[in-house]
C-alpha cells in the first residue's frame, strides 16, 4: 500500500492546478502564521524604537519572560485575528500565483536550464499580488503588536486607523515591503527549489526534505532582508509613536535615516533572532504543508 501511494504522488503532474495551489497555500499560510505569531509579536517589539524602557528588551528570551510576566500570554497572541484573516487569502493568491507563472515561464519542464529563472520570476509575481492583498493586515497586526497597545480587536483597530490615518496608513510600507519581499521571496523560491531537488533528487513525498529545505530557505531569506522589515516596522507603527520624526516618517529612505541616525549600523539588524527564528521554522511548516495538502487534495 505504500508503495502505491509513492508512486501516485510521483505520478502526479508538477503543476496541480490553480485551484489546488489556491486551496493547499491558504492553509499552509494561517498554519505557518498562526503557529509563529508569539515570535512574531516579540520581532516587531524588539524592532520599534520605544521610548518607555519598559518596552525596551535585549534578546528573545528576555522579551518572552517580560512581555508574559507583566502583561499575560495573551498579550503574545493579540492580533493574531488579523493575521488569520489576511493569510488565508493572501497565500492562496501567492501560492496559485507562483504555480501558474512558473508553469507559464517553463520551470515545470524536466531538464529545463531555466528552472531557476522561473522560479525567482514566480516567487517575486506571487510576492506582489499576495501583498497588495495581505499589507493591511499586517499594518493592524503590527499595531496591535506594539507595547500598550490600545487595541483588542482587528475591526476596531482597521476602523480607527481609517478615521484618523486614511486608506494610505495601510499602502504607506507597501513599497518597503515590496522592496524587502520580492527580494525575500526570489530567494527563499529559488534556494527552497534547488535544496529540494538536490536532497530529493526522485522526486518522491518526503516530508523530511521539505521541512530541510523550507527551513534553511526562509532562515537564508529572513536574515539578508532584516535591514528591510525594520524599515517597515517603522512605517506600519508611525501612528502609534509619539515620536514627532516617526510620526511623519513617509517612506523607506526617511526610515533608514531615522534607524542610521538613531542606532547606528546595529539599528538595521534590529529583531534579526526572532526573525529567523520565524522565519526558519514557519518556512519549514509553510512548505511542509503546503506540499502535504497539494498531494492530498490531488489524490483526492
Amino acid at each position: 500500500m505504500e508503495v502505491i501511494e509513492e508512486i501516485e504522488y510521483e505520478g502526479l503532474s508538477p503543476n496541480a492546478g490553480l485551484g489546488v495551489n489556491m486551496v493547499a497555500g491558504a492553509l499552509a499560510g494561517i498554519t505557518e502564521h498562526a503557529v509563529m505569531y508569539p515570535v512574531d509579536s516579540i520581532k516587531t517589539r524588539m524592532q520599534v524604537f520605544a521610548t518607555s524602557p519598559a518596552a525596551v528588551y535585549t534578546g528573545v528570551g528576555n522579551a518572552f519572560t517580560r512581555i508574559s510576566s507583566t502583561e499575560g500570554m495573551r498579550a503574545l497572541w493579540r492580533g493574531v485575528s488579523s493575521v488569520i484573516m489576511g493569510a488565508g487569502p493572501a497565500h492562496a493568491v501567492h501560492f496559485g500565483a507562483y504555480e501558474m507563472v512558473k508553469e507559464f515561464a517553463g520551470g515545470n519542464v524536466e531538464g529545463a536550464q531555466n528552472q531557476w529563472i522561473a522560479t525567482s520570476l514566480a516567487g517575486a509575481s506571487a510576492t506582489i499580488a499576495s501583498d497588495a492583498f495581505m499589507n493591511p493586515f499586517d499594518v493592524i497586526k503590527q499595531r496591535m503588536q506594539v507595547h500598550k497597545s490600545e487595541f483588542r480587536s482587528a475591526f476596531t483597530c482597521a476602523r480607527t486607523v481609517y478615521a484618523n490615518e486614511g486608506l494610505s496608513a495601510f499602502y504607506v510600507s507597501y513599497p518597503t515591503t515590496l522592496t524587502m519581499t520580492v527580494p525575500f521571496t526570489a530567494v527563499q523560491f529559488t534556494v527552497y527549489e534547488q535544496l529540494k531537488t538536490f536532497l530529493n533528487p526522485h522526486g518522491a513525498y518526503s516530508p523530511l526534505t521539505h521541512i530541510v529545505a523550507g527551513g534553511l530557505a526562509g532562515a537564508v531569506g529572513g536574515a539578508v532582508t532584516t535591514p528591510l522589515d525594520v524599515a517597515k516596522t517603522i512605517l506600519q507603527t508611525r501612528g502609534t509613536s509619539h515620536d514627532p520624526e516617526i510620526r511623519h516618517c513617509r517612506g523607506l529612505f526617511d526610515a533608514f535615516r531615522i534607524i542610521w541616525q538613531r542606532d547606528g549600523l546595529k539599528g538595521f539588524s534590529r529583531g534579526l533572532a526572532p526573525r529567523v527564528l520565524t522565519f526558519m521554522p514557519s518556512n519549514a511548516l509553510c512548505w511542509l504543508s503546503y506540499e502535504f495538502f497539494k498531494a492530498a487534495i490531488r489524490d483526492s
